[in-house]
């Protein structure tokens, strides 16, 4: 194939994508921050100012940061409630003895409130409130409408492209796994609109019987809209009509003994039955519905969610919000379905396990969100119930596969405080490793682990840039990455007297994770506005007087961001590097173990090296070392995969920057438009001038480049 790639990039980017959520930290602490007395007269301080309307109402603590957020019919009614000295349970006391000062936002109506209220918790994070940790944005099928041989994909984002969206799917998987079936059942195009126009022969998609290549014209105009119609319909609901019309031409082309196109409808066949048995269950008379069901068990809530739309079923997930212990399931799944549906369309019904105080307000907030009828119901029998009950054990399975999955987990650390003479079990792993071919395309890479996993959010890549660095030379780009690393975090979060400042994560590719705002800093900054509010034409609050946070949902707010731990993926001569490099920084405190591969570099062969001590092995078969094997493979892959994408991305742009007049703007515009370098390069002299952004002295220059290396 001349080296030429046969298959669009774009349509082989179907991995599995991890949207596995993980536990939260739980609050064990009884004892309240300052006295009840105290913060009920802060309480009733506040009550005199407080309006007599419907809004939303926020506590702060001494160092200005949200306690808690919350909403009520009547603000000065409610938290007067606080004020009152009456017996509370330890979470509500914990909170009222925090608390120094209050601030209130009112609205016009209590609904509003609720979309206030869960905006404002997913942005600011209360310590209170419950937390929804992973609230990513759900993928689509999207088969587009905006060229004459529509493309299938997976989308995420706004819908703004022109085309037919059916989900949400509850992850990456279930619509990859969709789309795989999808294209052999109907032949669909997933290639980009440039790969597509540049084609001159079926690409592997059509060898493999998963294209019909209208690219080429291997099937006419009316024969690819016909399956794109049918692929349409089958994602609207109507498989079953599908499947008949497939099963009457398999039939008529066997009468006909014409086996070859019977065999093909026969293959199609297959392909929608395989996409129905993915989806597990299939509602009869449920089309559109979201499913929750919540399950809490030592001290943890899980909250499974189940999609149904066109009366198929697109997949589950379970969530693991941040809940204090005492609160009761109804109460968790509330607070989880406000703002669950903060940045995302609510279906027409949505059917819950647990019965809750506010539930025909959530509906109605719902209802003015979507801008039409939305159900939220506690069914008691029938199909609906027959759901619910799935979802539950569902949620049952999930919630007791975690817990099992942690227990392991605390367990090799507490084995990796013993085996490395820790101080204690680490929060906080950081494993680094290097990746250059011939010293090129050199990048640096930086995995985080904890208690509950792999903090894929924490994640870090250096691009190696020293211009006195020799190529190939891993010592000296180790020295690099943790020189830049340190040296930030040094800058950024300062540790005191060798005490550690909790701090947000530092390190290349991502600035701060959280603001800094001062007394009275605006909250419009640091707080999104939820489209809900946006049409309701609510104003933002104008002052916030905590650190309005935006972290992400694996990270805890008492996080510290320096490691417990540093593994280094190399030798002696790597461990002796980073030893130097910190102490250059004055930081000895940080315990440093590298890893050597075995001289087959075969795995469970590894000898570990460390500071004071002789090196050591660990026994063939242990867990602990099958752990710290899946730590160091882990920055391995990232560091690979970083590399991998720099390299790819210089030779895609190779030769485009030595053309005069073509910067990084123009470069983009070009590959937009085209696709591939090898696009640009056959273009025509009209063609290039009508990318936008390119005029026709540059379109010249472009083509007389190409043109002129090709004699």
């Amino acid at each position: 194939m001349n080296g030429k790639k046969d298959i669009d990039p774009a349509s082989e980017d179907l991995r599995e994508e991890d949207d596995e959520a993980s536990l939260p930290e739980l609050d064990l602490s009884e004892a309240p921050d300052g006295t009840l007395a105290a913060g009920r007269a802060a309480i009733a301080r506040a009550v005199k100012h407080a309006p007599v309307a419907p809004g939303v109402y926020r506590m702060f603590d001494a160092k200005g940061d949200v306690l808690y957020v919350g909403k009520a019919k009547n603000i000065k009614k409610r938290v007067m409630n606080y004020a009152r000295p009456v017996a509370y349970d330890a979470r509500i006391a914990r909170m009222i003895a925090a608390t120094v000062t209050m601030e209130f936002v009112t609205t016009k109506t209590e609904t509003e409130a609720l979309l206030l209220e869960a905006n404002l918790i997913k942005r600011l994070r209360p310590r209170f409130n419950v937390l929804l940790r992973d609230d990513k944005s759900f993928p689509y099928i999207l088969i587009t409408s905006d060229h004459w041989a529509p493309q299938i994909l997976k989308h995420r984002g706004a819908r703004t492209r022109p085309g037919h969206y059916y989900g949400p799917f509850a992850n990456a998987g279930a619509v990859n796994r969709t789309i795989n079936a999808l294209q052999r059942a109907f032949l669909l195009r997933s290639c980009s609109d440039s790969f597509f126009e540049s084609r001159t022969r079926p690409c592997l998609l059509h060898q493999i019987k998963r294209c019909s290549a209208p690219c080429t014209r291997e099937i006419d105009f009316a024969g690819y809209t016909e399956l794109v119609r049918e692929a349409n319909e089958f994602l609207s609901g109507r498989s079953r009509s599908v499947q008949k019309e497939l099963a009457t031409a398999m039939d008529d082309a066997s009468a006909t003994l014409d086996f070859e196109h019977a065999a093909i409808f026969r293959d199609r066949l297959a392909a929608l039955s395989a996409i129905q048995s993915h989806q597990g269950i299939n509602p009869r008379n449920v089309e559109e519905a979201d499913v929750f069901a919540v399950h809490q068990d030592g001290g943890y809530t899980c909250i499974e969610v189940f999609f149904f739309r066109t009366g198929q079923n697109w997949g589950n997930r379970a969530y693991f919000p941040k809940a204090d212990r005492a609160l009761e399931p109804g109460e968790v799944l509330s607070a989880f379905m406000a703002q669950f549906y903060d940045d995302k369309p609510p279906p027409r019904l949505a059917l819950v396990s647990h019965d809750f105080e506010e539930r025909e307000l959530l509906a109605e907030a719902l209802t003015t969100k979507a801008g039409r009828k939305v159900e939220v119901s506690v069914p008691q029998r029938g199909e609906r119930k027959e759901l619910v009950a799935h979802a539950l054990a569902n949620a049952r399975e999930a919630l007791a596969r975690k817990l099992a999955d942690t227990a392991s987990q605390q367990r090799l650390l507490k084995e990796m405080t013993e085996t490395f003479g820790l101080a204690r079990a680490p929060q906080r792993i950081e494993v680094y490793d290097n990746s250059h071919i011939a010293g090129t395309n050199a990048v640096g890479a930086m995995v985080v682990a904890g208690p509950e996993g792999f903090r894929k959010n924490q994640y870090r890549k250096f691009n190696i840039r020293s211009a006195d660095l020799t190529p190939g030379d891993d010592y000296g780009m180790m020295r690099e990455v943790l020189q830049r690393r340190f040296k930030r975090l040094l800058t950024e979060a300062p540790r005191a007297a060798g005490t550690e400042q909790p701090s947000p994560l530092v390190g290349e590719g991502g600035e701060p994770r959280s603001g800094v705002p001062g007394e009275g800093a605006a909250l419009s900054s640091s707080i999104t506005r939820s489209p809900a509010l946006a049409a309701l034409g609510h104003p933002l609050p104008q002052g916030e007087r905590g650190s309005a946070q935006v972290v992400s949902e694996d990270d805890e707010r008492d996080d510290s961001p320096w490691p417990d731990l540093v593994l280094i993926d190399g030798g002696q001569g790597q461990l002796k590097a980073a030893t130097e490099t910190l102490a250059e920084m004055g930081i000895v405190d940080v315990p440093l173990v590298s890893i050597a591969k075995g001289a087959d570099r075969e795995a469970g062969r590894e000898t570990f090296f460390m500071a004071g001590k002789s090196p050591f092995k660990l026994p063939p078969r242990d867990p602990l070392l099958y752990f710290v094997e899946r730590l160091r493979d882990e920055a391995h892959r990232f560091a690979i995969g970083s590399h991998r994408a720099r390299r790819k991305k210089d030779i895609r742009e190779a030769g485009l920057q030595e053309i005069p007049g073509i910067g990084p703007t123009r470069k983009r515009a070009l590959l937009r438009h085209f696709g591939t370098v090898k696009a640009i390069e056959r273009a025509s002299l009209p063609d290039l001038a009508n990318v936008p952004g390119i005029n026709a002295e540059t379109a010249r220059k472009i083509y007389e480049f190409f043109h002129e290396q090709a004699r």
